[in-house]
């Protein structure tokens, strides 16, 4: 083979060479480029450290050394702050608060241009208001108040964060009062003050039992009465009945005892033989003693003489 052949077949590989080192580059630079994104985030794409746009989950191509990729979380957030405040009536508490929060992820882009980041957004923006609108939740609330209705002040804090964030790309889903530190001498006030409201309901429940039992034994001595009252006024009522009853017995009974003897006076006065019976019923065999003379004023004596 002669030195010219050689030399043709040195660059025919030679050309093979380059051809498939350009392939694999090719690939490589490729496979460089490709990028994915994971649900609950979304990619911001700096160019040439500009941040230029937004990527959302799915897979995607980037320039390699061009582009760089930075990758924001847009799930729930949850931060907790430890801060000193003030009651209504300056009582000193010490209060540890948290709040959940979302990036919109339509607005992840704007607030990584705005601020840098979640944590740059965290510390420069979202906590110093989560404190000041604890602090000014609780100065309008007294100690007692904040221990009996924590759900108020939490209303509170939450109510003045949401308006406090309303123009940044990020949704305050809820405030919640981690711990609440109040002054032992308080504490100890509160608990002396507890006993004695418990020993006091205590006395008036007793004294209201107290009450009912005495008002049950009215009540039963006026249900006695009524019914004592009741059963003297039937027994009255009933002598009265009987009484009644006899009197108008006797009076019928009169009435025709009347009538009988009316009737009988007037059957004899118009019946001479009926009354000559009647007589004749009467007598008991014996003659009378005396009778009185016809037309005479004189008496005799129709005994027998000695």
């Amino acid at each position: 083979m002669s030195i010219q052949q050689k030399q043709m077949d040195f660059k025919r590989i030679g050309t093979w060479l380059t051809f498939i080192i350009f392939v694999f580059a090719v690939i490589s630079l490729v496979q460089v480029g490709l990028f994915t994104v994971d649900e609950g985030h979304v990619a911001i794409i700096k160019r040439f450290g500009e941040a230029t746009h937004q990527r959302t989950p799915g897979l995607h191509l980037m320039i390699p050394i061009v582009d760089e990729i930075v990758l924001i979380e847009v799930r729930t957030h949850k931060d907790v702050e430890t801060l000193k405040a003030s009651t209504n009536e300056q009582m000193p508490v010490d209060v540890k608060v948290s709040v959940n929060w979302t990036v919109f992820p339509n607005r992840a882009f704007d607030l990584y241009k705005a601020y840098g980041g979640l944590a740059q957004f965290e510390d420069r923006i979202l906590n110093p208001r989560l404190r000041s609108a604890t602090k000014e939740a609780l100065s309008n609330f007294r100690a007692e108040e904040i221990i009996q209705n924590r759900h108020r002040v939490i209303s509170a804090i939450d109510e003045t964060l949401i308006e406090t964030m309303e123009d940044y790309p990020v949704k305050i889903d809820s405030v919640q009062l981690e711990d609440l530190v109040l002054p032992q001498k308080y504490l100890t006030s509160i608990e002396t003050k507890q006993t004695e409201k418990n020993l006091a309901d205590a006395e008036k429940h007793r004294l209201e039992r107290q009450k009912l039992e005495a008002q049950r034994e009215v009540n039963t001595a006026v249900a006695r009465r009524e019914a004592a009252k009741a059963k003297a006024e039937g027994k009255a009522y009933s002598i009265a009945i009987e009484a009644k009853a006899q009197a108008e017995a006797i009076r019928i009974k009169g009435l025709a005892e009347a009538t009988a003897i009316e009737t009988k006076a007037a059957a004899l006065g118009v019946n001479h033989a009926l009354v000559e019976y009647t007589k004749a019923q009467r007598w008991n065999g014996e003659m009378p003693s005396t009778i009185m003379g016809g037309g005479q004023n004189v008496l005799w004596s129709l005994g027998n003489n000695p």
